[in-house]
């Protein structure tokens, strides 16, 4: 099992991450601000139920309160949705994020990855109903995808979604970058939410609390989410988590801002890199896949710049490297470096 390599490392002579998929605005003003109007909570114990930042969630995701269950960032809600349903046989399509196979794998789960086509951007299709049958307990959908960006369609995700269904699957969906998207909603597997399906979703990524984790899961039905709330510690979420995670749902206008910045620079990314020869994939979010048969990696990492290497995270063949959307001086000097190299090599 592969150790993961975490991204946002200011160590070892990094000068420029690009590993950490983060909103690169950074964390919002009025976040900021809530951190500090609220250090007396701090000296407290947190509310084990989250109780004011359910009511503001159930109003943001248009879902009951009892319904939501808040944890110690999206992965600590993979790990105790798992905990708490202990599927004996599950499905995860690759390339993925490690995090599914792992926990899985702790709770002594049998595992099925499956590789997604390269020829079709690994994207996921209706195809994978193929695989679900009464036999599997959960499947585990990231939309959109870590690494690729790429989204799930909606009548695709409606297909899997009633598949599942009929075979009594848990479908779990990770939405954690789906707030990088205009209009992402249209995306979400709410427009199909069932008693069967349960979406993780996090203030880490949009905004940019790696910090202060913040994560909260979306049950089809309140027994579910009583089991994945006692499945976990009964203080899982600090008190200055909490204070920004409040602050932060009624964030509205940074995140129109964030999504308006984020796919002007991607786009500018992914045009550069075209430019240069290099492969990239379609992308809805925060980062760009791409390939490249230099170990770009370790050459960008000479010139204190990081970039994911794919190969050691996600299940991908050497060649593959995700970076992630950075504020404009930073993409440029990055797009400057990799010229620099290529015209080396």
């Amino acid at each position: 099992m592969n150790v993961p390599e975490f991204g946002g490392n200011r160590y070892h002579g990094v000068k420029l991450d690009f590993s950490a998929a983060l909103n690169p605005l950074g964390i919002p003003p009025s976040v900021k601000k809530a951190i500090a109007e609220n250090k007396h909570r701090w000296a407290d114990y947190p509310d084990p139920d989250c109780t004011v930042l359910r009511k503001k969630l159930s109003v943001y995701e248009n879902i009951p309160m009892e319904n939501i269950v808040c944890g110690n960032g999206g992965d600590d809600m993979i790990f105790r949705t798992i905990c708490a349903l202990r599927p004996k046989k599950a499905l995860v399509f690759s390339p993925c994020s490690g995090e599914y196979s792992r926990a899985l794998e702790q709770f002594g789960c049998n595992t099925m990855n499956i590789r997604l086509s390269a020829k079709k951007n690994f994207t996921v299709t209706s195809e994978i109903t193929e695989f679900i049958d009464s036999e599997t307990d959960m499947i585990f959908l990231c939309n959109p995808n870590n690494p690729t960006g790429e989204v799930i369609t909606p009548y695709t995700l409606s297909i899997i979604a009633e598949k599942c269904r009929r075979t009594d699957t848990v479908m779990v969906c990770d939405e954690r970058y789906i707030d990088f998207i205009y209009r992402g909603e249209k995306y979400s597997a709410k427009n199909c939410f069932g008693s069967r399906i349960i979406i993780i979703k996090s203030f880490t990524k949009i905004f940019s609390m790696a910090g202060l984790p913040m994560g909260y899961a979306l049950c089809g039905d309140e027994k579910t989410a009583e089991k994945i709330k006692n499945a976990g510690r009964i203080y899982s979420v600090s008190g200055a988590a909490l204070a920004a995670a409040e602050a932060a749902v009624k964030a509205e206008k940074f995140l129109k801002m964030s999504r308006k910045y984020v796919a002007v620079e991607r786009n500018h990314l992914a045009e550069e890199l075209t430019r240069l020869g290099i492969p990239v994939f379609p992308s809805k979010t925060c980062f760009l896949l791409f390939q490249c048969e230099l170990p770009l990696d370790k050459l960008l990492l000479k010139k204190g710049i990081r970039i994911k290497n794919c190969s050691e995270s996600y299940d991908l063949d050497d060649g593959y490297f995700r970076i992630s959307v950075r504020m404009k001086d930073d993409n440029d000097i990055l797009i400057e470096t990799v010229e620099k190299i290529l015209q080396t090599y």
